[in-house]
């Protein structure tokens, strides 16, 4: 298995995909251990980000960003890091990508490029994944291009997954819709459902 400098996915790496930080076996040779324990970690963190664990996600995101700087290499660091921004943008946190910014020259341009599509400042067509396509809504609702239906469809991702801190912050965007339009059963609707993801 290979760590690659450079993914021609982009958006699957920084999904916090396997893909993102481990490629396929190229060789038979032995893999060293920091690829697996990196891979399982920024798996982990993806896990229990999006179930709502903020202290078991950081304790593992650590554990990844420690056998990823054991390497030197500031590239796959960088690609660490977008997992943990795109993770917050399908879960509605906007919050300035800063990790990434530390390490953005020894970024490559599909790391640059997918941060700026993070920002909301460039286009992109996201894969197929569930949390790709989570992480694509999150970027519409950013740049002020997401439609109702769009909205509707980052709950039904968020639900169908069971991914709690996304689904609580999509059903915040609906609730606050509901209520500008003075629909007050659609809004007393999302509120028992925000109540029941809550409990």
């Amino acid at each position: 298995m290979a760590f690659r400098a450079k993914n021609r996915n982009p958006p699957a790496l920084a999904l916090g995909l396997v893909a993102l930080a481990v490629a396929g076996c190229a060789s038979r040779a032995p893999v060293p251990e920091w690829q697996g324990n990196a891979a399982d970690a920024l798996q982990a963190f993806e896990s229990r980000y999006l179930a709502g664990d903020s202290k078991g996600a950081e304790t593992e995101f650590q554990i990844a960003r420690s056998a990823l700087t054991a390497t030197g290499r500031a590239d796959l660091v960088a690609r660490a890091e977008l997992v943990r921004c795109a993770a917050r943008v399908a879960s509605l946190d906007f919050e300035p990508c800063s990790g990434f910014e530390a390490l953005r020259d020894g970024a490559g341009p599909e790391e640059i490029a997918y941060a700026a599509y993070l920002e909301g400042r460039v286009a992109r067509q996201a894969a197929n994944e569930p949390l790709a396509r989570l992480v694509a809504h999150g970027v519409q609702l950013r740049a002020a291009r997401i439609t109702p239906q769009d909205i509707g469809a980052a709950v039904d991702i968020a639900s169908a997954q069971g991914w709690r801190r996304p689904l609580l912050a999509w059903l915040g965007v609906q609730l606050k819709r509901a209520e500008d339009a003075g629909d007050s059963e659609t809004a007393a609707r999302l509120k028992r459902r925000i109540d029941l993801v809550s409990g």
